[in-house]
């Protein structure tokens, strides 16, 4: 919640623009928004509206036209490819709409190779992903392959993943657009414990309006623009 401390996102007139043909097709329109350590802000709008675009300047996947994008304390604007990729991989936890999990990997392994990247050691990283499949429920399902998992399972495997470089913040695409109204509500809810437990600033697409009243703030974009969060 809102504190004397930086938040761990802010986005500041952030401006997003592609090529599109002779002109330009404007994604981001002077976007403000900051997420605060243990708030979960949902983010809804119809489709085309720029939610994937807010997503991916504030995950650092994409430079934005103007504005900045602040991860804990860092102005992104002007850091290199690699150091960017640094930050991500130490700030941010990115939850993509399907998990895409390696079909040769374990639940326990799909968390440990994120650390392997990361240059931990492969004893501290197994300890760390058994302690985090507990918290998100599958404990008893660490060895099993995506093949043996139910669809809620694998996403999952995919938000304790993000979890495992101890993110500040946590960014979620459509965590729910393949499960059933029982598991969309489980995850959300899970989204919900794990935002306050470990106290990161979590920003979530999703469709699912009727989940809106589990988290802190939502947030409107329309043809670009974004409304300011207001709280639920």
């Amino acid at each position: 919640m809102p504190s004397s401390t930086p938040a761990p996102l802010s986005m500041l007139d952030v401006t997003l623009e592609y090529p599109d043909g002779s002109g330009t097709t404007t994604a981001l329109d002077a976007v403000s928004l900051t997420a605060h350590a243990g708030q979960l802000v949902s983010l809804v709008g119809p489709s085309g509206s720029g939610k994937s675009s807010l997503l991916a300047a504030a995950a650092t996947l994409v430079r934005p036209t103007r504005g900045k994008v602040i991860i804990d304390g860092t102005d992104t604007t002007g850091l290199r490819d690699r150091e960017l990729t640094a930050l991500r991989r130490s700030k941010v936890g990115i939850i993509f709409q399907q998990p895409n999990l390696l079909p040769s990997l374990t639940a326990v392994e799909q968390l440990i190779i994120g650390d392997h990247l990361r240059g931990r050691p492969v004893r501290a990283a197994r300890a760390k992903a058994a302690a985090l499949l507990d918290v998100v429920g599958l404990g008893a399902g660490a060895g099993k392959l995506p093949h043996q998992l139910s669809g809620g399972q694998r996403q999952r495997v995919n938000i304790a993943r993000a979890l495992m470089g101890s993110p500040k913040v946590l960014l979620v695409d459509e965590p729910t657009a393949a499960l059933d109204h029982e598991r969309s509500a489980s995850i959300i809810g899970l989204l919900r414990q794990v935002t306050t437990e470990f106290s990161v600033a979590t920003v979530m697409v999703t469709h699912d309006t009727e989940f809106v009243p589990l988290t802190d703030a939502v947030a409107t974009m329309r043809d670009g623009r974004l409304t300011a969060p207001v709280l639920v």
